[in-house]
């Protein structure tokens, strides 16, 4: 996330990460503020709920290092053990002692979605200590006909998206949790916004089989953000139409190859935006969902 004009999720690669470089490329491209989150091939929810802690330790306390010159302009999310809540929350408590200020969960744990019972007591928890949450959609599932034209990032991940967020409106996860979390989605939402009118006809025609939320999808909006990582100013049109202008921030998957730079450059564009949405989006949701 940024400030400047930008709220910009950006991510720590595997090698070489110079806060120095960043700092340039965020001057170059206008930014104040960026959060800094993990990246989630190291998440390692796959392994024992012990090895994963163990490994999100490790990041963690080098994310902090790593952040640490750039001083208030880089904000540093962690990662934690999802597959064990308490090691979750644990790892949380710690990492929020030592000076992160948010956290970054994968949207599923093997089989397991976001409306599992672990993963609810997990989010309650950050609602309880006010911890600004960001999922990011990661582990697409791969066939051959998703192994060509990196198929599992341009449709993949926009379907893993849709079905976590579909997870926490029919999973009863909104119902039963906190208004104070604060969530956010990766890549706008994922395909959520362009099917949100199906996923209402779904629940009023066949309530018997997917009503299992007390309201209609549509009642939930206004319960998470989204990142502003679509790319066109069509898409970015009816992301804030059907999420709203509060609920959307400046995101650019920067420094990876599919990143947006210079970040925001769709949102400065786009000719539809007034003046005080244009703010609301560069920076004042990304205020209100950091707590700053």
């Amino acid at each position: 996330m940024m400030m400047t004009g930008s709220a910009e999720f950006r991510r720590i690669q595997s090698d070489c990460w110079d806060p120095q470089i960043r700092l340039a490329d965020m001057d170059a491209d206008g930014v104040d503020v960026q959060v800094v989150s993990p990246t989630p091939v190291f998440f390692n929810y796959a392994r024992s709920g012990k090895q994963a802690a163990n490994i999100a330790k490790v990041f963690n306390d080098l994310a902090l290092e790593i952040v640490a010159p750039a001083g208030d302009r880089m904000i540093p999310f962690c990662q934690v053990p999802l597959q064990d809540p308490d090691l979750a929350c644990a790892e949380l408590d710690r990492c929020l002692d030592n000076g992160h200020r948010g956290v970054e969960i994968g949207n599923h744990v093997g089989d397991r979605d976001l409306d599992d019972e672990g993963v609810i007591t997990f989010l309650q928890h950050c609602a309880d200590r006010d911890v600004p949450v960001f999922v990011h959609p990661w582990d697409m599932a791969g066939s051959p006909r998703l192994d060509r034209w990196m198929a599992r990032w341009l449709v993949g991940m926009p379907a893993e998206s849709h079905l976590s967020i579909l997870a926490m409106v029919l999973g009863g996860v909104f119902d039963r949790i906190d208004e104070r979390l604060k969530i956010a989605f990766a890549h706008g939402g994922g395909s959520f916004a362009f099917w949100l009118g199906r996923m209402e006809n779904a629940w009023h025609r066949r309530n018997d089989i997917i009503g299992t939320s007390d309201y209609p999808p549509s009642h939930y909006l206004g319960r998470f953000y989204v990142d502003s990582v679509v790319f066109d100013e069509r898409a970015l049109r009816l992301l804030v139409d059907t999420i709203g202008a509060e609920r959307v921030m400046v995101g650019s998957d920067y420094p990876y190859p599919l990143g947006e730079r210079p970040v925001g450059e769709v949102v400065r564009k786009s000719e539809f935006l007034d003046a005080t949405t244009r703010g609301l989006i560069e920076r004042g949701n990304a205020e209100r969902f950091l707590g700053l």
